[in-house]
This record gives C-alpha cells, structure tokens and sequence, in this order.
C-alpha cells in the first residue's frame, strides 16, 4: 500500500495548492454532508484552487454510510463528467472520508483523492491510515478497501466549530493512542482541560496521536499483525454500534469506541494483568466525559452476535486487541462466551448503565 502524505498544516491555502498539484487531474470535485456545506464549503470557495471545484454534498451522520449514498456519488460523478484523471476531496468528519475514500477507490477502478479532515475523529483516526468504507447490512464498516489518500491535510482551526459530543468523540480515539502507545501521553490526555480547550495545545496532540497511528500503520499497512493494536475498544465498541443502528438510538463512533474501552481493559485486566489502578482512571475519565451506554442482559446475545461477525475474528473466535500495561499490546487475544458476559456485567456496573 502506498504510503499518504499527512500534513499538519500551518497555512491551509498553501498546502491545499502544493497538494493539487501533485495529482494531475482534469475535473476536481469536493465532497462535503449537509454540516461541512454550511460551515466549512463557505472557506474553501475563498482558495483560489478550489473556485472550479464541482461540489457533491451528501446527508450528515453514520446513517449515510450507505450503498444508497455511495452509489448517489458516484452518479453524481458520472453525471458531471468524471473520469479516471478526476481528483476527488473529501473534505468533512469520517463518513465523509471514509465514503469519499471507497468512492475514489472504486470509480473508474481508481481515482485520486485528498482527505481534508474537520472533526477530532476524521483527523486523528478515520481520515489516516487507507481504511475506506461503508455500513452494510446493519454492520460497521462491512464493504470496504485498503485505499489511502494521496494526502491528508490536517487543519485543527476547523475544530473550533464542534460541538462538545463530536469533540469527545474523536477524543476517545486519541484515548485509545495514548493506551496504546506510553504512560505520558495517556496522562497527559487524561489531564488535558477539555472544559476550557487550549487550541493549541490541541494541535499538538492531534500531532502526537497521529504519529502514534502513522507509526503503527507504516510497519503493518494491511492489518496482518501489529496494526491490530489500533482495534483495542472496537470489538465491543462496534457491537453497541451495531446495536444502536438496530434500534435507531444516534451513537457517535468515538462514544461506542470509549465505552469499548471500558470492556476491553476490563478483559485485559483478568486476563492479560493490565493494572487495576490505571484501568480504574481511565474509566473513570470516560463514565465522566462520556456517560454510559445503555442496555440489559437480554440484550447479550445480540451483542454477542454482533461481535461474532467483526472482521478481526478468525476461525470462529472473537478476537480483542487487549494490553499488558500502557504500550505493551496483546493482539489476537480471545476469550469465550461466559467471559464476554461478565465483561458486559462488569460494565454495566461499574458504568451505571
């Protein structure tokens, strides 16, 4: 998999130019939702790049993670003179780059794309890496490729305008990068004033955690060993997604993927010796920040069902990424149905839930 340019911009006008001109290209398109089309379309049409930009907006939100919106972009591209020299931009949270990614991997066989990332989650998980994708058939993320940008151009003033629940939810992602990586960050994440948010100080976590990411994605592109540790919260989390989008109760990832979190330390503690007194702050950081999400023990088996159809898994076992210690990674850890449901007891009680 080729590797993606990832830029921390400085000047997001100048970067956009040197990033174009990179990708020859005969038509340029830029794909936003509903949300980027009002507050952020409105400062790209001022870069003088982007005044030829044909625009394609979709609906906002995970529910538009579909075959149904996918196959709208791609009509749309049709229908306004696409071809395979066209460059996409995908410019919005990660629906956007992750339906914009699987559009421009797929159309044509293969176009050019630029992820420009607006959300804390788009920017430090969803945008990098090449993942691409959409929902199918009640599952996160089920149809999908291995596509990575030709860049992807980080602007954190565009964090300004998000609202405090898309905020934490790109959080819990970098959460998960401080777990997975070493002790400082992760108390530096757990201390960071989220109340009164210092900007800057924030772009240079979203720097740190996408290193965190780059690094990762760099030794394993494809997901065969280490890049696994990048799943630690998502084999539960992406259950109570699933469960959500049953129920059609609104969950944002990053949310499903912290109280992912919750369930997973609480297996790598009995079964991989995580400390007790780091898995006890950080849940506490999230029953905080991130309420809980809830549910019975009617509800197991089906939770349990949905975890039995999670792409990690391999001959019939559900697989977690669980940790030692903060940056010392398990992958490939299993564990039966009995535990999986004390896991849900212990979360239910220690969350409230």
């Amino acid at each position: 998999m080729s590797k993606q340019e990832i830029l921390l911009c400085e000047e997001l006008e100048i970067s956009l130019g040197q990033a174009i001109e990179k990708c020859p290209h005969d038509r340029l398109f830029v794909l936003t939702d509903e949300h980027t089309h009002r507050l952020c379309m409105p400062r790209m049409k001022e870069i003088s790049c982007m005044r030829e930009a044909i625009e394609i907006v979709i609906g906002a939100e995970d529910t538009h993670k579909t075959l149904e919106t996918l196959a709208s972009v791609w009509q749309a591209l049709s229908d306004k003179g696409a071809t395979r020299h066209s460059l996409l931009i995908n410019l919005g949270g990660g629906m956007v780059t992750d339906l914009g990614g699987f559009t421009a991997a797929t159309f044509k066989r293969g176009i050019a794309y630029i992820n420009i990332p607006t959300t804390l989650l788009a920017m430090v998980d969803a945008s990098v890496g090449g993942k691409t994708g959409i929902n199918f058939n009640g599952l996160k993320n089920e149809i999908g490729a291995f596509a990575p940008a030709n860049s992807v151009l980080i602007e954190t003033e565009f964090l300004r305008s998000l609202d405090a629940s898309n905020f934490f939810s790109g959080y819990a992602e970098m959460l998960k990068h401080g777990l997975i990586s070493n002790t400082g960050h992760w108390a530096e994440l757990l201390n960071f004033d989220t109340d009164n948010i210092d900007y800057q100080y924030l772009k240079q976590l979203v720097g740190q955690s996408v290193q965190v990411k780059e690094d990762i994605v760099a030794q394993d592109p494809f997901e065969h060993g280490i890049r696994k540790a990048l799943n630690l919260g998502h084999t539960a989390g992406h259950a109570f997604e699933s469960l959500a989008l049953t129920e059609n109760r609104h969950v944002l990832h990053g949310y499903a993927v912290a109280w992912g979190i919750v369930c997973e330390l609480y297996l790598s503690h009995i079964k991989t010796g995580f400390p007790k007194d780091k898995m006890r702050q950080t849940i506490g950081f999230i029953k905080e920040n991130y309420g809980a999400f809830a549910f019975d023990c009617k509800q197991y088996e089906q939770l349990y069902a949905f975890m039995q159809h999670d792409k990690k898994n391999m001959a019939g076992s559900i697989n977690f990424t669980l940790l030692k210690e903060i940056g010392d990674i398990s992958i490939n850890q299993t564990a039966d149905k009995d535990t999986i449901f004390e896991m849900f007891d212990f979360y239910r009680e220690c969350m409230g839930a």
